[in-house]
């Protein structure tokens, strides 16, 4: 009977020291949130994506599409994706709690814009601004009035 008290107190120590590890990662400002979430995501660690993403409906349809994408795409496109770096081509502050963030990575070197919003006091990425913002944006930013 002591032994079956001795696991059984083992048993709920161990349960009770445990540490939660859905905990949720901590950028330290806009720039650093934006390059977890697009490293996280060419990687293929989804899960480690989400931490950095704000969270509602639409955000997380997206980032669930992305990843089924990321899933049935040949291993080679995969290793290019792990193996790329990451090229920021324009940070534009929006306000204190918003960035527009224009970026590419080496493998593909195609532009994409992440909108990274601060909410909480925590820097998140909002991807459905990717999907959804006018296509002229990179246009707009990257066009400087010569006067």
């Amino acid at each position: 009977m002591k032994r079956y008290r001795f696991f059984f107190l083992l048993l709920l120590f161990y349960s009770c020291n445990s540490k939660d590890t859905k905990t949720t990662a901590k950028s330290e400002n806009d720039i650093d949130a934006a390059r977890e979430f697009i490293r996280s995501a060419l990687d293929g660690k989804f899960e480690q994506a989400r931490t950095y993403l704000l969270r509602d409906s639409s955000n997380m349809q997206y980032l669930d599409v992305a990843e089924r994408s990321y899933e049935k795409i040949d291993p080679d496109t995969k290793n290019g994706y792990r193996s790329s770096s990451i090229n920021i081509h324009n940070v534009s502050p929006v306000n204190d709690s918003t960035t527009i963030v224009i970026f590419s990575n080496s493998f593909k070197n195609d532009k994409d814009t992440l909108r990274v919003v601060k909410a909480n006091g925590q820097w998140l990425v909002d991807l459905k601004y990717l999907y959804e913002h006018n296509m002229d944006t990179i246009r707009m930013i990257n066009n400087k009035d010569s006067l």
